[in-house]
């Protein structure tokens, strides 16, 4: 099984393709990466980008689950209305593409990566950096949520 995790956004969104190795049995991290848009461009530009980049990377690496962070409410309304937009077309496009979908909330993220809803975001970074085998160096912080959304959805579809 194959998994394209999202941590949405629409000025950085987190990419990662994770996989389970045959011999191992391990996730292990495909393709990773933060896809950024201009605040120069009109948001629907920004989502045009989004959905045409998320169709590449399903046509590219064939994933067979889209497993995608739900929303939390902050006092920006603007900023989480444009990220559930963003949410929309990464759903689409996961949709379109015949992906089975995996929705997760922080907590349940949290609980998956560390046993702990409430752990802070460090405590989830060191976990997946040990959980997985990456290249510290090059990645974002939205790429790392990326990587834990897929193995969420790992740690769930299992079950």
């Amino acid at each position: 099984m194959k998994v394209l995790g999202i941590d949405p956004g629409f000025e950085r969104l987190g990419i990662a393709i994770l996989e389970k190795d045959k011999v191992t049995r391990k996730e292990v991290v495909v393709h990773s990466e933060c896809f950024k848009t201009s605040a120069k461009l009109k948001f629907e530009e920004r989502l045009e980008l989004i959905g045409a980049k998320i169709k590449d990377i399903i046509k590219e690496h064939g994933p067979d689950v889209l497993s995608i962070e739900t929303l939390f409410l902050t006092t920006n309304h603007k900023t989480v209305m444009h990220v559930a937009e963003a949410r929309g077309v990464v759903i689409y496009e996961g949709i379109v593409g015949g992906l089975k979908i995996f929705e997760a909330s922080p907590p349940q993220i949290k609980m998956a990566i560390t046993s702990d809803g409430h752990a802070d975001k460090n405590q989830v970074m060191k976990m997946v950096k040990m959980l997985v085998k990456i290249d510290n160096d090059k990645k974002s912080d939205d790429e790392l949520d990326a990587i834990a959304i897929a193995l969420t959805a790992f740690a769930h579809l299992r079950a």
